[in-house]
């Protein structure tokens, strides 16, 4: 019997989240979209996904760094559907304003660790026990380039530090929830930047990125076919992974020094 599986993408009004959510609906999984403020973005995704894959959508607004809205996800998400197969942590505050630790403020502070890496916390807590009762789940996390090595990366020292976190985290789950057939993977998105994050392969195509040993720019469909890849079904024997999507580009070696 084909199972309707569902997925929980949070933070995916705009940004990364657009393609993932394309990506997945266009496997006939049922979308639940995660949004804080981008109302506008969240509805007209959500007509677009449903008009080109006649597939189920669900609007759920929420704070992810806040744990009562972040179970609050996952409950309206299995009130609807029954079930949460595939939990997508896509959502993931960043400060663009260069400055170094030393400048950060407690609220901006707490806002990267909350954001970044609590929120995964908060959000995996109300979801591994539906994943658990079914034996089966897929959680992908976000992390940048390098995270895995925990890399420095001057002027962004709250963002790298919840993201190596993270790759912990993520790891750490792997191992605890494997017996229950669920795979925890993290994929790390290089040089995708600005409109790009929504863009698909076949727009950036024709693009020549002269930086970019592939010869291209990298879009956010790249990392969505990474997503949709690692939920499958048949990618079970998968999990722990940290998977980088950067088309050869190093990217952080200019960014740890300062450029």
């Amino acid at each position: 019997m084909k199972i309707n599986r569902t997925a929980l993408i949070t933070g995916s009004a705009k940004g990364l989240g657009v393609q993932i959510a394309h990506e997945l609906a266009a496997s006939g999984i049922r979308i639940a979209i995660n949004y804080r403020s981008s109302a506008a973005e969240a509805e007209a995704l959500k007509q677009q996904l449903e008009n080109t894959y006649g597939c189920e959508v669900l609007l759920i607004p929420g704070d992810v760094s806040r744990p009562h809205e972040a179970a609050n996800m996952v409950e309206t998400a299995v009130t609807r559907w029954g079930r949460l197969d595939m939990l997508i942590l896509n959502a993931g505050p960043y400060i663009k304003e260069r400055k170094k630790l030393m400048d950060y403020t407690d609220d901006e502070w707490n806002a990267m660790i909350n954001g970044n890496l609590s929120s995964a916390f908060y959000i995996c807590r109300a979801a591994i026990p539906v994943m658990r009762k079914n034996s089966w789940g897929r959680i992908i996390t976000i992390g940048f380039e390098r995270a895995m090595n925990a890399p420095g990366w001057l002027y962004r020292s709250a963002f790298a530090a919840a993201k190596v976190g993270l790759v912990s985290l993520t790891r750490s789950l792997s191992l605890e929830e494997a017996e229950y057939g669920i795979t925890v993977n993290m994929i790390c998105p290089g040089d995708i930047i600005g409109e790009a994050k929504q863009k698909t392969i076949a727009e950036l195509a024709s693009v020549h990125d002269p930086d970019t040993p592939v010869g291209r720019p990298g879009s956010g469909q790249d990392v969505a076919r990474a997503v949709s890849f690692l939920c499958m079904e048949q990618s079970d024997f998968i999990t722990g992974a940290v998977l980088e999507i950067t088309g050869g580009k190093d990217i952080l070696a200019k960014h740890m020094q300062g450029k």
